[in-house]
């Protein structure tokens, strides 16, 4: 996607001319949609998850289960978003590595009304 400054009000930090699905380790952050906070709260000084927030965090885990060359270092979930070190050890789209072909079930629960 190419960015676009009428829709992304930021300015891009990507590196142009950067092949992002190239082996490395990479920070990533999911934002909730208008930074609501749909995850949980942090009560004492810790996070503690809600149904969202445990959902989030299963389908986090679950990208290193479906794709083999996908690892996950040190990640964590927070109200609004979710931050997390994802490792590609081969190329994304060019590795015959073999992948199931399901989502979790509780991937959609939590949003369908």
């Amino acid at each position: 996607m190419k960015y676009n400054l009428d829709k992304h009000h930021r300015r891009s930090i990507r590196l142009q001319g950067y092949d992002y699905s190239s082996p490395g380790a990479y920070f990533i952050t999911v934002c909730t949609h208008q930074r609501e906070c749909l995850f949980g709260e942090i009560t004492d000084g810790e996070m503690r998850l809600n149904e969202l927030g445990q959902i989030a965090a299963n389908v986090y885990l679950w990208l290193a289960m479906q794709y083999s060359y996908v690892h996950l270092d040190a990640w964590v979930v927070m109200p609004n978003h979710l931050h997390g070190i994802l490792v590609l050890t081969d190329p994304v789209g060019r590795c015959e590595c073999p992948t199931k072909t399901h989502t979790p079930k509780s991937l959609g629960a939590g949003l369908s009304g």
